[in-house]
Protein backbone atom coordinates (compact mmCIF):
# COMPACT_ATOMS: atom_id res chain seq x y z
CA UNK A 1 0.00 0.00 0.00
CA UNK A 2 1.52 3.46 -1.03
CA UNK A 3 2.34 5.41 1.89
CA UNK A 4 0.73 8.25 1.22
CA UNK A 5 -3.34 9.28 0.42
CA UNK A 6 -4.29 12.54 -1.32
CA UNK A 7 -8.00 13.73 -1.32
CA UNK A 8 -8.28 15.98 -4.15
CA UNK A 9 -11.26 16.36 -7.09
CA UNK A 10 -10.39 14.93 -10.36
CA UNK A 11 -8.41 17.74 -11.56
CA UNK A 12 -5.44 19.30 -12.15
CA UNK A 13 -5.69 22.56 -10.47
CA UNK A 14 -4.40 23.06 -7.38
CA UNK A 15 -3.88 18.99 -6.16
CA UNK A 16 -1.57 18.75 -9.05
CA UNK A 17 0.98 20.36 -7.44
CA UNK A 18 0.77 18.03 -4.49
CA UNK A 19 0.93 15.60 -6.84
CA UNK A 20 3.86 16.63 -8.88
CA UNK A 21 6.12 16.69 -5.77
CA UNK A 22 4.87 13.63 -4.49
CA UNK A 23 5.77 12.07 -8.54
CA UNK A 24 9.14 14.24 -9.19
CA UNK A 25 10.18 12.75 -5.05
CA UNK A 26 9.62 9.26 -6.42
CA UNK A 27 6.52 8.41 -4.36
CA UNK A 28 3.60 6.55 -4.72
CA UNK A 29 0.52 7.81 -3.55
CA UNK A 30 -3.45 6.76 -3.98
CA UNK A 31 -6.22 9.40 -4.72
CA UNK A 32 -9.48 8.63 -2.60
CA UNK A 33 -11.68 10.20 -5.23
CA UNK A 34 -14.31 12.29 -5.55
CA UNK A 35 -17.13 10.62 -3.87
CA UNK A 36 -14.66 10.42 -0.93
CA UNK A 37 -13.81 14.27 -0.76
CA UNK A 38 -17.24 15.11 -0.60
CA UNK A 39 -18.13 12.78 2.11
CA UNK A 40 -15.15 13.99 4.34
CA UNK A 41 -16.04 17.43 3.54
CA UNK A 42 -19.60 16.62 4.81
CA UNK A 43 -18.89 14.69 7.45
CA UNK A 44 -18.15 15.39 11.17
CA UNK A 45 -14.89 17.55 11.94
CA UNK A 46 -14.00 14.66 14.37
CA UNK A 47 -14.18 12.26 11.98
CA UNK A 48 -11.25 14.38 9.50
CA UNK A 49 -7.63 13.24 9.17
CA UNK A 50 -7.25 16.93 9.77
CA UNK A 51 -9.48 19.56 10.08
CA UNK A 52 -10.08 21.39 6.92
CA UNK A 53 -12.67 23.27 4.42
CA UNK A 54 -11.75 22.15 0.97
CA UNK A 55 -9.03 19.75 -0.40
CA UNK A 56 -6.35 19.28 -0.99
CA UNK A 57 -5.65 17.31 2.16
CA UNK A 58 -2.62 14.60 2.02
CA UNK A 59 -2.21 11.68 4.52
CA UNK A 60 1.10 10.43 5.68
CA UNK A 61 0.25 6.80 6.61
CA UNK A 62 3.83 6.09 7.45
CA UNK A 63 4.27 8.94 9.50
CA UNK A 64 0.75 9.07 10.95
CA UNK A 65 0.34 12.87 9.57
CA UNK A 66 -2.25 15.09 7.78
CA UNK A 67 -1.62 17.89 6.33
CA UNK A 68 -4.43 20.44 4.36
CA UNK A 69 -3.74 23.53 2.35
CA UNK A 70 -2.02 23.45 -0.65
CA UNK A 71 1.30 25.28 1.15
CA UNK A 72 1.46 23.63 3.96
CA UNK A 73 1.28 20.15 2.11
CA UNK A 74 4.23 21.20 -0.44
CA UNK A 75 6.54 22.51 2.92
CA UNK A 76 6.05 19.12 4.36
CA UNK A 77 6.69 17.49 1.53
CA UNK A 78 9.56 19.26 0.50
CA UNK A 79 11.57 19.00 3.75
CA UNK A 80 10.67 15.32 4.04
CA UNK A 81 11.93 14.97 -0.06
CA UNK A 82 14.96 17.11 0.48
CA UNK A 83 13.70 19.14 -2.01
CA UNK A 84 14.34 22.59 -0.95
CA UNK A 85 17.74 24.53 -1.01
CA UNK A 86 19.88 24.37 2.31
CA UNK A 87 19.43 28.25 3.36
CA UNK A 88 16.77 29.65 5.17
CA UNK A 89 16.93 32.35 2.51
CA UNK A 90 16.27 29.75 -0.12
CA UNK A 91 13.97 27.85 1.53
CA UNK A 92 11.40 31.06 2.22
CA UNK A 93 11.61 32.08 -1.46
CA UNK A 94 10.87 28.27 -2.60
CA UNK A 95 7.47 28.76 -0.12
CA UNK A 96 7.19 32.61 -1.82
CA UNK A 97 7.09 30.74 -5.41
CA UNK A 98 4.68 28.28 -3.86
CA UNK A 99 2.32 30.72 -2.34
CA UNK A 100 2.64 33.16 -5.21
CA UNK A 101 1.42 29.98 -7.61
CA UNK A 102 -1.76 29.42 -5.36
CA UNK A 103 -2.21 33.68 -5.78
CA UNK A 104 -2.19 33.11 -9.54
CA UNK A 105 -4.77 29.76 -10.18
CA UNK A 106 -7.22 32.38 -7.68
CA UNK A 107 -6.54 35.23 -9.45
CA UNK A 108 -7.27 33.03 -13.00
CA UNK A 109 -10.47 31.43 -11.49
CA UNK A 110 -11.40 34.96 -10.26
CA UNK A 111 -11.32 33.92 -6.32
CA UNK A 112 -12.79 30.84 -7.24
CA UNK A 113 -15.41 31.41 -9.50
CA UNK A 114 -17.20 34.70 -7.44
CA UNK A 115 -17.31 35.98 -11.14
CA UNK A 116 -17.30 34.68 -14.35
CA UNK A 117 -15.16 35.91 -17.09
CA UNK A 118 -16.12 38.45 -19.84
CA UNK A 119 -14.30 39.83 -22.58
CA UNK A 120 -13.70 43.26 -20.38
CA UNK A 121 -12.67 41.36 -17.67
CA UNK A 122 -9.81 39.22 -19.24
CA UNK A 123 -8.28 42.30 -21.15
CA UNK A 124 -8.47 44.14 -17.76
CA UNK A 125 -6.60 40.83 -16.53
CA UNK A 126 -3.54 40.64 -19.00
CA UNK A 127 -1.31 43.06 -17.28
CA UNK A 128 -1.83 41.46 -14.27
CA UNK A 129 -0.90 38.24 -15.44
CA UNK A 130 1.93 39.81 -17.42
CA UNK A 131 3.41 40.87 -14.14
CA UNK A 132 2.56 37.67 -12.13
CA UNK A 133 4.88 36.06 -15.08
CA UNK A 134 7.52 39.25 -14.77
CA UNK A 135 7.77 37.98 -11.26
CA UNK A 136 8.98 34.44 -12.56
CA UNK A 137 11.62 36.02 -14.79
CA UNK A 138 12.73 38.85 -12.35
CA UNK A 139 13.52 36.29 -9.45
CA UNK A 140 15.28 33.65 -11.86
CA UNK A 141 17.13 36.24 -13.47
CA UNK A 142 18.42 37.44 -10.09
CA UNK A 143 19.88 33.20 -9.58
CA UNK A 144 21.58 32.50 -12.49
CA UNK A 145 18.43 31.40 -14.68
CA UNK A 146 18.93 32.17 -18.81
CA UNK A 147 16.69 31.38 -21.53
CA UNK A 148 18.19 27.81 -22.26
CA UNK A 149 19.30 26.91 -18.59
CA UNK A 150 19.78 26.94 -14.79
CA UNK A 151 17.07 26.78 -12.25
CA UNK A 152 14.60 29.38 -10.50
CA UNK A 153 16.55 29.58 -7.01
CA UNK A 154 19.70 28.78 -8.99
CA UNK A 155 21.32 25.29 -7.55
CA UNK A 156 22.04 22.03 -9.95
CA UNK A 157 18.63 20.59 -9.96
CA UNK A 158 15.56 21.10 -9.99
CA UNK A 159 13.80 21.98 -6.56
CA UNK A 160 10.39 22.47 -5.13
CA UNK A 161 9.76 26.55 -6.91
CA UNK A 162 11.36 24.66 -10.13
CA UNK A 163 8.88 21.71 -9.55
CA UNK A 164 5.68 24.23 -8.97
CA UNK A 165 6.12 26.71 -11.30
CA UNK A 166 6.63 23.88 -14.24
CA UNK A 167 3.53 22.60 -12.74
CA UNK A 168 1.93 25.91 -12.85
CA UNK A 169 2.93 27.34 -16.52
CA UNK A 170 2.50 24.20 -18.18
CA UNK A 171 -0.41 22.70 -16.91
CA UNK A 172 -1.94 26.42 -17.96
CA UNK A 173 -0.16 26.61 -21.22
CA UNK A 174 -1.20 23.37 -22.49
CA UNK A 175 -5.07 23.97 -21.48
CA UNK A 176 -5.03 27.31 -22.67
CA UNK A 177 -2.34 27.99 -25.27
CA UNK A 178 -2.93 31.58 -25.78
CA UNK A 179 -1.75 31.60 -22.45
CA UNK A 180 1.40 30.46 -23.26
CA UNK A 181 1.63 32.79 -26.28
CA UNK A 182 1.74 35.69 -22.99
CA UNK A 183 3.96 33.67 -21.72
CA UNK A 184 6.94 33.07 -23.78
CA UNK A 185 6.33 36.84 -24.86
CA UNK A 186 6.12 38.34 -21.33
CA UNK A 187 8.88 35.69 -19.49
CA UNK A 188 10.54 33.58 -21.82
CA UNK A 189 13.46 32.11 -19.30
CA UNK A 190 10.51 31.12 -17.12
CA UNK A 191 9.04 29.40 -20.12
CA UNK A 192 11.96 27.97 -20.86
CA UNK A 193 12.75 25.84 -17.11
CA UNK A 194 8.62 25.32 -17.24
CA UNK A 195 9.39 23.03 -20.31
CA UNK A 196 12.68 21.94 -19.73
CA UNK A 197 11.39 21.04 -15.41
CA UNK A 198 7.86 19.55 -17.20
CA UNK A 199 10.13 17.56 -19.40
CA UNK A 200 11.58 15.11 -17.05
CA UNK A 201 10.18 11.60 -16.64
CA UNK A 202 8.61 11.66 -13.81
CA UNK A 203 6.80 14.73 -14.28
CA UNK A 204 5.97 13.98 -18.04
CA UNK A 205 4.35 10.75 -17.06
CA UNK A 206 2.09 12.69 -14.26
CA UNK A 207 1.39 14.89 -17.01
CA UNK A 208 0.17 12.18 -19.73
CA UNK A 209 -1.75 10.45 -16.56
CA UNK A 210 -3.77 13.86 -16.13
CA UNK A 211 -4.48 13.85 -19.99
CA UNK A 212 -5.79 10.43 -19.90
CA UNK A 213 -7.72 10.79 -16.48
CA UNK A 214 -9.15 14.68 -16.61
CA UNK A 215 -8.84 15.12 -19.97
CA UNK A 216 -9.21 18.96 -20.87
CA UNK A 217 -10.20 20.09 -17.86
CA UNK A 218 -8.44 22.83 -15.49
CA UNK A 219 -10.72 23.84 -12.36
CA UNK A 220 -13.92 22.68 -13.83
CA UNK A 221 -17.22 24.27 -13.47
CA UNK A 222 -18.74 27.38 -14.70
CA UNK A 223 -15.55 29.40 -13.88
CA UNK A 224 -13.63 27.46 -16.37
CA UNK A 225 -16.20 27.24 -19.23
CA UNK A 226 -16.05 31.29 -18.67
CA UNK A 227 -12.19 31.09 -19.30
CA UNK A 228 -12.22 29.21 -22.25
CA UNK A 229 -14.82 31.40 -23.91
CA UNK A 230 -12.69 33.93 -23.56
CA UNK A 231 -9.55 32.73 -24.56
CA UNK A 232 -11.57 30.88 -27.73
CA UNK A 233 -10.32 27.50 -26.28
CA UNK A 234 -13.12 26.04 -25.97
Amino acid sequence: MPNYTLYYWAVPFRGQFVRALLAYGGEAWTEAGDEAVGALMEGALEDMPVPFMGPPVLVDHAAGVAVSQMPAILLYLGDKLGLFPDDPGGRALSIKVVNDANDVIDDLTLDGGRQMWTEARWVTFVPRLRKWMGLWEELGRRHGLTSQSGFLLGGGTPGVADVVSATLWSTMVERFPSIGAILEDAAPMTANLAGRVSRTPALADLAARARREYGEVYCGGQIEQSLRKVLGAQ
